[in-house]
């Protein structure tokens, strides 16, 4: 399994990556940023096979995979 890093402060909340997790593990969390906004989560639980797909989709690169 891989393992995802997503940087809270970069992340403002467009919730692109959501939807094409095929493992559904990402969610908006309940917390805020520096800026004030809700970052995108890795779910609690959750597993990421590494594709990849949420961090190419994020426009602020706000996410990392590592294999």
């Amino acid at each position: 399994m891989a393992i995802i890093k997503i940087k809270e402060n970069y992340c403002k909340g467009c919730l692109l990556c959501i939807p094409v997790c095929r493992n559904k593990s990402l969610e908006l969390s309940d917390t805020i940023n520096v800026h004030g906004l809700h970052p995108v989560r890795f779910k609690e639980g959750a597993e990421c096979d590494g594709c990849k797909k949420c961090a190419i989709m994020c426009p602020d690169v706000a996410i990392e995979i590592f294999n």
